[in-house]
């Protein structure tokens, strides 16, 4: 619920608004999907959207709370600020008029969904919980909650259970492992098992009045007891102590250095114990907020340390059950010792020793070790084996920066031999990773390995072990190592990857297990990454039988930012051998994959090959870009031209980039294009500039602002020297070589940020983001007469005829004149001229052009002495064959201005444009009707994706004259199942006077092309619309147009080309013989059946009964793709 209006509200991603707030739902992964979204917040003040739950009851020890959030907005005046002035999102709980938090947003992380996990820990009687999204002035920050799950939060079951060896029952019926009874965690849920009278005889420090006997040996750094209340709510410090998990209950804490010196470790000293061999310790503790942290439990005897238990890392939010069992034949004292990292806080809570831990009345002298003498280095700092110091940035970042080579001694790379090797277990539940030695011959392992144990954490999950911070890796990146696992189909073993500069965590290998033991060596692809980054060891099998996990061997191989890969300059690149010098973004789940069809059509190169290709529609992929980038180039001192074929195929398809990434510089958007281009491979040409001095990655992308369709990637070349001239442009990458006669004339912008008058939207995208290009033709800037050009790169002829097509638009009023030259040898002939145009929308141009060698178009605007004005040009394109006549097109070559409209607010989906080769994925007539072949191409539409995204599809036709008589003629071909059809394919006339129907058909089955003859008068500018529309879905079938003719000025009366009702194929004209052979014999069969039957019976035979039984289909059901005949009331079973 909110308390003001700056509250949450249930939504739906809008593509509309690419960037601000989620593109999809994290559900589904798409647009259709549901989430919570918080509303629009005041401008000027801070201000809190809340969000509480229902009442609840009942919280186990074991409770976590998931959830996935998105944060996004326009919060750049506060990036680096504390937490008071940027957006905080935040889950705290409620329970007995005290409001604790749970979890709050880490400072740094990246735009899409981020999961979020909270434990509430035990709680008895009601709760409520509260998210809360807090934001400064001026902020404009929105977050978005979905899928909010409850896990492992029931009570144990009530009722008699029967109890293991190592269990006991609880007052409740449930049963509870015996060593975890006197732990200080309720783990029966009527706290049976802390009950006082059992718990007598062990010693239990809470801190809440002292430190009972526990010594804290004087600092810096030292152990300082306090509360949550106290020390405010920082990121990471406690929001509450174990005992009472309450914000006013005590802990001991350290926190991280403030000075800019490195630190000891803040200890903690217990009193002298007798020796024993059945003395444990349990405690909690919290690690949280820095990778670094450090707790270790250790015993002296002697003045000798020997370390039992270590815990290092950021553990989250939660306090952590340990336990430690001492078996000393000395007196000894417990020491506990806590280092805090960077930003980090280290806390320990409820020290319980068993009654066995008996206090040495003689007092022998137990003397603590001497501390480590303070480390030479700074805080931000770490020394070398050789004393030297270094940055901390540059340890474990796969290169020697210490002469003794010791800063990557720790870092991951290990056999176990001499220890964990940078690993540490970071487990919170009854599994925890542990070295081990083989006690028999393994394949896979040698000597000591990394195995997975009995944990003593209170939670139920996997066991983790995490490497120490890594990074930053080269797009080469992997990790290698030997595995073995034993373990039901239920358990398994996992890799994942953590990074922390965007907050995220991916999973990147699996293995499940399978009834048997199974081993082996994996090679896992880690890429490229930012510092610091995290690798994961995930584990978890039933150890209770002879379940195992064993890891061994682990290496990082090729990790190196600068390690230069044999085939790293290998641009060009068909796919069918690799990658070639292509990598991965592994750092989203959003991926390119090397793909041989999948139902989308085949490959490029041989037609039988290799090809990327992106599917947004994936579930599970949430990553808001997939990205195919090359490594680090040389500086490279001369442009070169890259060019590639691509595929955007789909009724509602993203964006693919191409951009250019200089080393320390901004990136470059080179080429762009967006939404459907068709189910058919187009070529593509980008200059790629000289960078000078600077190195540089290219890189191919596609954004996931589409849902439906794919995008596919073949054939990339890199030649030397710059491109040709640029038979398409949509001015969204650059100006395509497209030259000013003067500087100030001809500028291109978008209207969002462009400093020229011009046109609201541009005509590629829709959107006032979109790029075009611009002249101001108002008196002060083209004076009457006076003219700006525009002229091209030189255009190689290839066939005797060229179709130049554009966009253009011009101002209202008087904005002057667009004049179009055809230049051959600086000799220009004039081709085309435009001075009026009516309403205030883009419209479309085209002009046959037949030179005798290379070319150049020549744009003019003249001024026409107007105060204001303008004039603009977009989506150019030089296509071979002549232009057709305006809105008329058989679909061969491009689809002649035909368009669905890329208003996402109109939701309706795009039609596709295909040939009748046989597609899975975009099923359509096997022949087309111009060329009645597989290779003749035609538009098509699946009406099998009309639903929740939309009930229609458009394609519209460039604006046209107003007209008194003309003429549209086209054919159709539709495949829909009559029982599912409610909906028709519609010829719709709009324009400044609104809409109107001039033709429809409703869905039917169909089994070849159909032509349609229609009278075409309207006294406006107007367009043509083709609408596919339903009123229920599903509704399953295509529908497919070909051979669009539009005729001005004659009536459809006059023409003798008019189409003929049908054209069936060949293969149809059989089925049509075979069944009207079966039609006859049927009906010879009826009429003797009939005649015998009415002698028999009469014409009378009919009774009320039957008369008013149901007739027809009554009995049967459609679902999906079964017919199930049900029987009707009164037949027999």
């Amino acid at each position: 619920m909110g308390v003001s209006t700056y509250e949450w509200v249930r939504g739906r991603a809008s593509l509309a608004m690419w960037g601000m707030g989620p593109h999809s739902d994290h559900t589904m992964g798409t647009d259709v999907g549901w989430f919570l979204v918080t509303t629009s917040p005041p401008e000027k003040t801070a201000a809190t959207a809340w969000l509480m739950s229902p009442e609840m009851r009942e919280a186990a020890a074991t409770c976590e709370i998931r959830a996935w959030y998105h944060l996004s907005g326009s919060c750049e005046s506060t990036q680096g600020l504390n937490q008071t002035e940027r957006p905080v999102l935040r889950l705290a709980v409620v329970h007995k008029d005290e409001v604790v938090g749970l979890w709050q947003s880490p400072e740094c992380s990246s735009e899409g969904w981020h999961q979020l996990v909270a434990y509430p820990g035990r709680i008895m009687g009601q709760f409520q919980l509260i998210f809360s999204l807090t934001q400064p002035p001026i902020c404009g920050a929105e977050v978005a909650l979905d899928d909010i799950m409850f896990r492992n939060c029931g009570l144990p079951k009530v009722g008699q259970q029967f109890c293991g060896a190592q269990e006991s029952v609880c007052h409740r019926g449930s049963c509870v492992a015996q060593h975890r009874f006197c732990d200080g965690t309720d783990d029966c849920g009527d706290g049976s098992d802390e009950g006082a009278e059992q718990c007598k005889n062990f010693t239990r420090c809470s801190f809440d009045h002292s430190l009972c006997g526990w010594e804290a040996v004087a600092g810096p750094p030292v152990w300082g007891r306090n509360t949550s209340l106290n020390l405010g709510t920082s990121y990471g410090i406690p929001t509450r102590d174990h005992s009472n998990n309450s914000r006013a209950g005590f802990f001991l804490h350290v926190g991280s250095a403030p000075t800019a010196q490195a630190g000891g470790a803040a200890q903690l000293s217990s009193p002298t114990f007798r020796a024993t061999n059945s003395c444990s310790l349990v405690l909690y503790c919290h690690l949280h907020g820095s990778a670094t942290s450090n707790l270790s439990i250790s015993y002296v005897t002697n003045s000798t340390k020997h370390l039992m238990r270590e815990r290092t890392g950021d553990l989250g939010s939660i306090w952590v059950r340990e336990r430690v069992d001492f078996n000393v034949t000395d007196p000894f004292k417990v020491l506990i010792e806590g280092v805090a990292g960077r930003g980090g806080t280290v806390a320990i809570d409820d020290l319980i020793l068993s009654p066995d831990c008996a206090k040495e009345q003689e007092k022998p002298v137990v003397m603590l070790p001497s501390q480590a003498d303070p480390s030479p280095c700074a805080a931000d700092e770490v020394a070398c084996d050789s004393g030297d110091c270094i940055a901390a940035e540059l340890a474990c970042d796969f290169a020697d920066t210490c002469t003794d080579g010791s800063d990557e001694k720790h870092c991951g790379t290990t056999t176990f031999e001499s220890g964990a090797g940078g690993w540490h277990d970071v487990s919170m539940g009854r599994l925890r990773w542990g070295l081990q030695k083989v006690t028999e011959s393994d394949t896979f392992l040698t000597g000591t390995f990394l195995a997975l144990q009995t944990g003593e954490g209170q939670m139920v999950g996997p066991a983790k072990a995490r490497s120490p911070p890594l990074g930053p890796s080269g797009p080469a990146c992997t990790m290698a190592m030997s595995y073995h696992i034993h373990s039901d189909p239920q358990g398994f073993l996992a890799i994942s990857v953590t990074d922390h500069t965007t907050g995220t965590t991916q999973l990147a290998w699996q293995i499940q297990g399978h009834g048997n033991t199974t081993g082996g060596h994996v090679r896992v692809p880690l890429g490229e990454r930012s510092r610091p980054f995290q690798v994961e060891l995930l584990a978890l099998v039933d150890l209770q039988g002879s379940a195992n996990v064993s890891v061994d061997n682990v290496t990082f191989e090729q990790c190196y930012l600068d390690v230069v890969s044999p085939t790293a300059a290998e641009l060009s690149c068909n796919f069918e051998r690799g990658m070639c010098g292509w990598y991965q973004d592994l750092s989203s789940d959003f991926k390119w994959v090397l793909s041989t069809g999948q139902g989308q059509g085949s490959d490029h190169t041989t037609g039988s090959g290799y090809f990327l290709s992106v599917d947004p529609s994936v579930p599970w992929s949430h990553g808001q870009r997939a990205q195919l980038f090359t490594s680090r180039q040389e500086p490279a001192a001369a442009p070169r031209c890259l060019s590639f074929w691509y595929r955007l195929a789909g009724p509602q398809i993203g964006t693919l980039n191409l951009k250019l990434w200089p080393e320390g510089g901004e990136e470059v958007v080179l080429w762009t294009r967006r939404g459907t281009q068709g189910s058919i491979w187009h070529r593509a040409w980008a200059t790629l500039p000289a960078t000078g001095q600077q190195r540089y990655q290219v890189a191919f992308e596609v954004l996931h602002d589409g849902f439906l369709g794919d995008v596919g990637l073949d054939d990339i070349t890199q030649t030397a020297g710059p491109c040709g001239a640029e038979l398409s442009c949509s001015f969204e990458a650059d100006g395509c070589g497209l030259a000013a006669s003067r500087k100030g004339t001809w500028e291109r912008q978008s209207n969002s940020t462009g400093t020229t008058a011009g046109p609201g939207a541009d005509h590629t995208t829709g959107t006032t983001a979109g790029h075009y290009m611009v002249v101001n033709t108002g008196r002060v800037s083209l004076p009457a007469g006076h003219t700006a050009a525009l002229t091209s790169q030189p255009y190689q002829l290839s066939v005797s005829a060229q179709c130049l097509a554009f966009w253009y638009q011009l101002s209202a009023g008087t904005a002057g004149s667009l004049r179009v030259f055809m230049e051959q040898s600086r000799v220009r002939r004039k081709v085309l001229s435009i001075s009026t145009m009516e309403g205030s929308n883009w419209h479309r141009s085209h002009v046959t052009i037949q030179p005798d060698g290379d070319w150049q178009v020549v744009f003019e605007a003249v001024g026409a002495g107007d105060d204001h004005g303008y004039i603009a040009l977009d989506d150019l394109h030089v296509l071979d064959g002549a232009c057709p006549e305006p809105a008329s097109c058989d679909f061969e070559q491009d689809t002649c201005g035909w368009s669905s409209p890329s208003d996402p607010r109109l939701h309706s989906f795009a039609w596709g444009w295909k040939s009748g080769i046989t597609l899975a994925k975009y099923p359509g007539p096997e022949q087309d009707h111009t060329l009645g072949t597989r290779n003749g191409h035609y538009m098509h539409f699946d009406t099998t994706v009309l639903g929740a995204r939309g009930t229609s599809a458009l394609l519209e036709s460039p604006p046209l004259p107003a007209t008194t008589d003309s003429c549209l003629r086209f054919w159709y071909h539709m495949d829909i199942p009559e029982h599912l059809s409610s909906g028709e394919l519609r010829v719709t006339l709009h324009g400044a006077a609104g809409q109107r129907t001039v033709w429809s058909v409703a869905g039917h089955r169909s089994r070849g092309w159909q032509g349609a003859v229609v009278p075409v008068q309207s006294p406006t500018e107007f367009q043509i619309s083709f609408e596919i529309t339903t009123r229920r879905w599903p509704m399953e079938g295509t529908v497919a147009l070909d051979d669009i003719m539009y005729s001005v000025r004659v009536g459809c009366h006059s023409s003798p080309e008019s189409p003929v009702k049908e054209k069936p194929s060949g293969g149809f004209v059989a089925e049509v013989v075979l069944s009207l052979l079966l039609v006859l014999i049927i009906v010879a069969l009826v009429a003797a059946g009939g005649w015998y039957w009415l002698k028999q019976r009469g014409l009378e035979s009919r009774t009320p009964t039957e008369s008013n039984s149901p007739r027809g289909f009554d009995n049967i059901t459609f679902r999906d793709d079964k017919v199930i005949i049900s029987p009707r009331e009164g037949d027999e079973s």
